[in-house]
């Protein structure tokens, strides 16, 4: 019998002729798909043609204009808000200057500024009867350097004139009042150029950074540490704790030498930092990174400290005390700080 033959021989796709022959059976999902060109999906594409289709519809001018007037007050009035509350939280860096801050630069008291209206130019005026005033008297300085004091420089130099004062003895041979009264001049003028020159010595106005800054610790310890505080400052109130009658309340460790670890002493000493940093890189130092990093370092451990003592006593007279003297302000806790 014969066979049949097809009636149709299929063409060889070009597929096929690369191939060389009948492409394997997991490519034919893939041949069987019918090709499409690449093009952008219905719905993009009628967007797309949405929008270009769609004109502006006209506007009134009068609107426009009052829509822009609108628009106007609006940004002006966001402007005068975020500067007032800009000047509310206060600089961040500084504060408010304060008598004690301002005598970190030379660690001398301070008094505030006086107005030259109600200045008394009599009482300005040198008493001719009156003796010249010693180094210490005229600098005023309560803390020197080298650890020394104005009292202990004062009575060093009171001691130095009794050993150097002149003998008034007139059983010496060619010794007449004139020329005794010479003589003492002539000692009072030495004796007061050489207390100058002490003072200058052991003035801080003259010593380095780094000595200034030493002694302004000691300040901020004495000023702030509790152990001084403890007695004239009240803490802030703690909420009563219920024990058992037989448990004895804990004992508070005594303390031992200066307090130097607790957190307005810290602030102070952070402040008194700061105050430095930041006076060289307002002045000529504008570019020096490494000083502008250290202050904000400084600046963000003060942030943490300020909102841990906010946190555990605000509203204490320690508080109160550490912000007035210090002249600091809720920027300097609150928010974001940027050193520009």
């Amino acid at each position: 019998m014969a066979s049949k033959l097809p009636l149709h021989v299929p063409k060889r796709s070009a597929f096929e002729s690369l191939w060389g022959r009948v492409p394997p059976s997991f490519l034919a999902p893939i041949l069987a798909t019918p090709f499409r060109p690449f093009a952008i999906s219905a719905p993009v594409s009628a967007t797309i043609r949405a929008v270009k289709r769609k004109s502006p519809h006209p506007q009134d001018a009068y609107k426009l204009r009052q829509a822009q007037a609108r628009k106007e007050a609006n940004l002006s009035r966001q402007a005068v808000l975020q500067e007032q509350r800009k000047k509310e939280l206060g600089d961040p860096v500084r504060g408010i200057p304060t008598p004690f801050v301002q005598s970190f630069d030379t660690v001398a008291p301070q008094q505030l500024a006086t107005d030259i209206e109600n200045i008394n130019l009599e009482a300005l005026k040198v008493d001719p009867n009156k003796p010249p005033p010693s180094a210490t008297d005229v600098s005023g300085e309560n803390h020197l350097n080298f650890g020394i004091n104005s009292d202990e420089l004062g009575r060093a130099l009171d001691f130095s004139r009794e050993l150097t004062e002149p003998m008034s003895n007139e059983t010496l041979d060619g010794t007449t009042p004139e020329k005794q009264e010479k003589e003492r001049r002539e000692w009072e003028r030495r004796h007061e150029n050489a207390a100058a020159a002490v003072q200058r010595i052991a003035s801080l106005a003259s010593g380095s950074s780094q000595q200034r800054t030493k002694k302004n610790i000691e300040r901020i310890i004495e000023t702030f540490g509790r152990h001084n505080t403890d007695s004239t400052l009240k803490p802030k109130a703690i909420a009563p704790v219920t024990r058992e009658p037989d448990v004895p309340a804990p004992e508070s460790t005594p303390r031992v030498g200066p307090d130097t670890g607790s957190s307005e002493v810290q602030i102070g000493i952070l402040t008194a930092k700061i105050r430095v940093l930041a006076d060289r890189y307002e002045g000529p130092n504008r570019n020096d990174k490494i000083n502008k990093r250290n202050l904000r370092l400084l600046l963000h451990r003060r942030q943490k400290l300020l909102a841990y003592m906010e946190k555990k006593e605000r509203g204490s007279e320690r508080w109160q005390h550490m912000i007035k003297i210090l002249g600091l302000t809720p920027a300097c806790w609150k928010g974001q700080i940027a050193v520009e």
